[in-house]
């Protein structure tokens, strides 16, 4: 059993992996928090409720000074009556008040795990995972706590639902997918902001007396923060000290709040932001909340992180590519913008056949009559001008070279020189008398209306009916503003940018119930939403627009915190490449895309034929190495700064027989040190053969003493080793 009750001390303890997760039935009702951390044997954790009065913190009506609900760790904060910390949950009733008291009611414990019905969630077979429903309420408003524990993973899932059994209407304010109480507060908060084409870089710093704020109202879960946080020990590292992440499985707005409170406690929630949400729930009906993971780690950022890999790649990502190598694909966008036709494309991807890329995608502008971004979003139609005889004839030919088609789309999207504005204005998101901002010369259709959804369900099945299209690249490139729609009476308004979210899971849903086989590749303006949620629909989403080497580096390395390797969309683009302006050597420009989906984002025909040979060469190592990067389990080595002139990785094989070692010095450094790189996760007494060297190493010397580097001829040097287990 990996949760355990304990009836005489009311006590339960839930044990995921190497973790341990406790809290107790206090005598009046409350639910208070007492322990996570390293795996424990035992419930006797009583002596860990500590109960102490403190000036200034009002007791419950039914209690003493001591049960004081503002000093008290709890796993679902109330409001309103006496806590003063960030509350997990705001109900408000009839009269208008919106005090919110939760205490237990009941439990239950079963194998397996229950899925949320139109929103991504982990799942588990039942020999793998174990539930708690724990049931607080509030009168007639109850809260379902519900608890999955990942057996040999370090990781906890949980996710609220809230039930009105009550005969009126009442209003969700807030409700947090989770709560995560510490009685103690030294830690370094760690988290992954940015912006467009510089996403996800590490932010590290140390807790203060506040409350910190990570989060998005942009409708999208956004370039500039992340659904995710760590709280980590001030030791940890890579390889040490412990490490506390918290991921929410959403692509909307979200908020996660952290708090060091006056007592040098440690309140920490996430969930849909509350900033912009209310939900109307009436009589009878229920309102389930995002799903939000925990990760804990004995052994620093590397272990929090292989954890999270581990679970989204088999726990979260259900897409029939999850385990299959993805086809190396060249996209015409940087080759062609929207100066393309059908002889143009073939040309490319003649190019690409005698390289051995097997897959061309055929980007923007090529629907309705779009010669630029001002025009024909949400046409969905071929642009015939362009595209004589539709799409049938160019992918034939395509096809007939041995590549498969893949098509961009951006479904959410429409421009006001369009068919589908004209004819339905009334189906995008708009505010009565206020006219509507514009983003890339676009708007922004309202995915909450299901005549909406259904529309473009039928127009994106036309064209992928149309002919054998095996791959979309599914884009959204800007954040919403004016959110209203017509279908929406005024005391439902502040539901929109929820429904919105569910408007597009459901799009998401209904394209693979009918095209199960479909590669879709997601993406925002790049990364602008790269989050767990999306896995779940996707199972790979395009990193970042910013396709440039050696700033790859930083953005790939702070993807990887959570998110696996397979995940992340990288390419080989041109030089001096088109958002830096930078050169790059082309061989480090292969190993960087390589870290991820790999393809190719140029124009292949401008190729000499030194660069036609590295990219043959380039694909053949992504065919020989690709079953360690995607399926094996990554270690970061080191992040160049400015003691170390080297950004280094390395992926090893599931039984630890083959590692791959991926190493760039972004830049020379002149008298520099001679460098080496010291390796992890090989098998200590068992010997390594360094590809193309013939030389022989025991893994226990490459982790302690090194792999050395050649020595560095210029800015963006970069290195690939392949080592091998000697039979």
């Amino acid at each position: 059993m990996s949760i355990v009750f304990d009836e005489n001390n009311r006590i339960f303890r839930l044990d995921a992996g190497d973790s341990s997760y406790a809290f107790l039935i206090e005598p009046n009702g409350y639910v208070a928090h007492l322990y996570y951390g390293g795996r424990l044997n035992t419930t006797d954790l009583r002596y860990l409720y500590r109960r102490t009065p403190r000036a200034f913190s009002p007791n419950p009506a039914d209690g003493t000074a001591e049960d004081s609900r503002d000093v008290i760790p709890q796993e679902y904060s109330t409001s309103g009556i006496g806590d003063y910390r960030v509350p997990s949950a705001k109900v408000r009733r009839s009269d208008g008040y919106n005090a919110t008291d939760m205490k237990y009611r009941s439990h239950r414990i079963y194998r397996g795990k229950p899925a949320i019905a139109g929103l991504p969630a982990t799942f588990g077979k039942e020999e793998e995972v174990e539930t708690l429903e724990l049931l607080l309420a509030d009168g007639d408003v109850e809260f379902t706590l519900f608890y999955t524990v990942f057996e040999h993973l370090p990781v906890i899932a949980r996710s609220v639902k809230v039930s009105n059994r009550s005969g009126e209407t009442v209003y969700i304010e807030k409700a947090a997918s989770c709560t995560l109480d510490f009685a103690y507060g030294d830690f370094d908060l760690l988290h992954l902001p940015g912006a467009w084409a510089r996403e996800r870089h590490v932010e590290r710093r140390k807790l203060n007396h506040s409350i910190q704020r990570i989060e998005s109202g942009r409708g999208l879960s956004s370039h500039q923060h992340n659904p995710f946080f760590a709280l980590v020990t001030p030791d940890a590292t890579e390889t040490a000290g412990e490490a506390y992440g918290v991921a929410l499985l959403y692509s909307g707005n979200f908020s996660a709040e952290i708090e060091l409170d006056q007592f040098d406690q440690v309140r920490t929630q996430i969930g849909i932001n509350p900033d912009t949400f209310e939900w109307k729930l009436g009589p009878n009906e229920e309102f389930h909340t995002p799903e939000a993971v925990l990760v804990y780690s004995a052994e620093g950022l590397g272990g929090m992180s292989r954890a999270f890999h581990d679970l989204f790649r088999r726990h979260l990502i259900r897409s029939y590519w999850r385990d299959r190598k993805r086809p190396v694909l060249v996209n015409n966008w940087e080759a062609t913008y929207f100066n393309f036709d059908a002889e143009k494309l073939i040309r490319i991807a003649e190019g690409a056949a005698r390289l051995g890329i097997e897959m061309l995608v055929l980007d923007d502008g090529w629907f309705g009559h779009r010669d630029d971004d001002r025009s024909s979003l949400g046409d969905w139609f071929v642009f015939e001008s362009k595209l004589k005889g539709g799409l049938a004839p160019l992918v034939k030919r395509v096809n007939e070279l041995e590549l498969k088609f893949g098509l961009w789309f951006e479904p959410e999207m429409v421009s006001r020189d369009s068919e589908l504005f004209r004819a339905h204005p009334e189906w995008v998101l708009s505010i009565p008398g206020r006219p509507c901002s514009e983003g890339r010369q676009q708007l922004v259709l309202d995915m909450s209306q299901p005549e909406v959804v259904d529309h473009l369900f039928r127009a994106i099945c036309a064209i992928l009916d149309s002919a054998p299209i095996e791959y979309i690249k599914w884009d959204a490139n800007r954040h919403l503003t004016e959110v209203g729609s017509a279908t929406l009476p005024a005391d439902r308004k502040k539901e929109l940018f929820h429904r919105y979210v569910l408007g597009m899971y459901r799009l998401h849903e209904l394209l693979l119930e009918r095209y199960p086989k479909l590669l879709i590749e997601g993406c925002s303006g790049g990364g602008g939403r790269f989050d767990a949620g999306m896995l779940y629909y996707v199972p790979q989403i395009w990193t970042s627009d910013d396709t440039d080497a050696i700033e790859r580096l930083e953005i790939q390395y702070g993807t990887s915190l959570l998110y696996p390797s397979s995940a992340m969309g990288a390419h080989v683009s041109a030089c001096p490449n088109h958002q830096t302006g930078r050169t790059t050597p082309f061989e480090t420009r292969g190993i960087v895309a390589m870290a991820g989906t790999f393809g190719y984002e140029l124009d292949l025909n401008k190729l000499d034929e030194a660069e036609c040979d590295i990219v043959r060469r380039q694909i053949a190592d992504y065919h020989r190495y690709n079953h360690i990067i995607a399926q094996g389990t990554l270690y970061r080595l080191s992040m160049a700064g400015a003691t170390n002139p080297i950004t280094a990785w390395e992926h090893v094989s599931a039984d630890r027989s083959e590692a791959l070692v991926s190493c760039v010095q972004p830049r020379n450094v002149p008298n520099g040190p001679l460098n080496h790189v010291r390796l992890r996760g090989l098998e200590p007494e068992t010997l390594y053969e360094l590809a193309g060297d013939g030389r022989c190493f025991l893994g226990d010397t490459l982790m302690k003493a090194g792999l050395p580097l050649p020595r560095v001829e210029s800015d963006g040097c970069g290195w690939q080793f392949y080592l091998k287990a000697v039979k």
